[in-house]
Formats: structure tokens, C-alpha cells, sequence
């Protein structure tokens, strides 16, 4: 089942950042009014984290039982746990550390280990699926996600599913390995098509003029467009700036 798509667009990138970290922690408080656990999948990115950052300054955080909220990511970098260029780092410094999150409920993708060599993107990848089989309902490899968020970069991306590579068409895991991406680092691990739709909502979070060109084609449903892949169950929001929109906004 596919949701139907709605499109925000907000006058700026601030804005943007600023109403969906508000948005993000009342779908959580939603979320914990009718079931628990609650799933969240986090992006990085510029605005991925930027909106985390505004989450962090919401009063509304404080209303969330975070006791009763799992965190996860769309994708890693798979470099050292230390490494600036970690999403989770990013986060944990945005917004994580600051909460009281017990430690079991940050489900990082496996970092690299520079003492075993034999350990790459492939086998962080099936780490982590398990992590994620252990939370998942009987018969599923993942849990259902209460939201997944997303940036989407100029090329179409969308984690770390790059158009024309052979990484997007992973199927039968709700995990895979990245090699020789084409934006660096080169290795990197991801969630699948799979594992992103299976979630209840699905948040495209894109702003700059950079991004018009593939915000519009990622609307018009470009099969290029990894962007254009992605879909909730329930919701599918686009949550945009104006720069963004661009041609968007003309397009419908």
C-alpha cells in the first residue's frame, strides 16, 4: 500500500529546519498515544541535522517519553566510530546526548574497525540487519517504522541509494552494502527500498536551490530519481523550502 503524497514547502531553509524538529517530536508524542515502541529513523545531512538541532531546542522534547523511542538511520558513512563525517556522530551532538535515551535504543549501523580488515560495508550491513530482525514483527525483517527521514541530494540520492548504482536494486534484505559511491566516502551502508517503505510515514527533506532540478523530477515521479522510490504507508510528506521547490512548485 502506498500513501498519497503531500508536498510542505516552507519560505526558507531555517523554517524548514525549525517546523519539521517541531514536527518530528509531536509525530513522536502522536505516535506514543496509540503504540509503543516508537521507531524513528533519522537522515544527515545539512538540514538533517540542522532540524535536529532545532528538535533539541523544542520545549516539546520534553513531553516525549524517550524511554519508549528506538532511533535508527536511512544510512552511514562506514568509516571509524570517531569519524566527523558519522551520521550518528552528527546526531548524537545535535540532538541524542542531550536526551534520556537509554543506550540500547541507538541502533547505529556498524562502524568501520581498522583492526579487522576482513570487516567491510557488506558485513556491517548484515549486523545490522539482524540488529533490525530483533525488533521486527514475526514473519518481517524490520520493524515498522514509525517515520523515516530523508534528505535527497542534488543527484537524486536518497540515503545512500544512488541512481544508475548497483546498491539500489538490493532486494531480500532491509540492509545493504555500498561500494565505490559516487559521492564520498566511497563505502557506506544503507537501509533498501524495502526496509524505507515498509515505514508508516516517509518525510523527502530537501532545501537550496541546488535541489530544484532533482526535487522536481523526484515529484514528477523521474524513474531515475531514487527520491521518486520512496513512499510511506500511511504518509508520504515532501517537506521543501521554496528554493527547493523551483520548478516544483510550477509542476504541481
Amino acid at each position: 500500500m502506498t500513501a498519497a503524497r503531500t508536498v510542505v514547502v516552507h519560505p526558507d531553509a531555517e523554517g524548514l529546519a525549525v517546523t519539521t524538529g517541531a514536527r518530528l517530536l509531536l509525530h513522536v508524542l502522536d505516535a506514543q498515544a496509540v503504540r509503543s515502541p516508537v521507531h524513528v529513523v533519522l537522515t544527515g545531512g545539512t538540514v538533517g541535522i540542522r532540524l535536529l538541532a532545532e528538535a533539541s531546542r523544542n520545549p516539546l522534547r520534553d513531553l516525549v517519553d524517550w524511554s519508549d523511542v528506538h532511533v535508527w538511520w536511512g544510512d552511514e558513512r562506514f568509516v571509524t566510530a570517531d569519524d566527523s563525517d558519522r551520521n550518528a556522530l552528527q546526531a548524537r551532538e545535535a540532538l541524542l546526548d542531550a536526551l534520556p535515551l537509554p543506550p540500547g535504543n541507538v541502533h547505529e549501523m556498524p562502524a568501520a574497525r581498522p583492526e579487522d580488515p576482513s570487516f567491510g560495508p557488506d558485513e556491517a550491513a548484515a549486523e545490522h540487519a539482524a540488529e533490525l530482525a530483533r525488533y521486527a514483527p514475526a514473519g518481517a525483517a524490520a520493524p515498522v517504522f514509525d517515520v523515516v527521514l530523508l534528505g535527497m541530494g542534488p543527484d537524486m540520492h536518497v540515503a545512500s541509494l544512488f541512481p544508475g548504482h548497483p546498491a539500489r536494486d538490493a532486494a531480500g534484505s532491509p540492509t545493504v552494502g555500498v561500494h565505490s559511491s559516487p559521492k564520498p566516502p566511497p563505502s557506506r551502508v544503507s537501509l533498501t527500498f524495502e526496509a524505507i517503505n515498509g515505514a508508516r510515514e516517509v518525510w523527502v527533506v530537501a532545501a537550496g536551490a541546488e535541489k530544484a532540478e532533482a526535487v522536481a523530477a523526484g515529484l514528477a515521479g523521474d524513474p531515475v530519481s531514487s527520491a521518486a522510490h520512496v513512499h510511506g504507508t500511511e504518509r508520504t510528506l515532501w517537506l521543501i523550502d521554496a528554493a527547493a521547490a523551483g520548478r516544483a512548485a510550477a509542476d504541481g
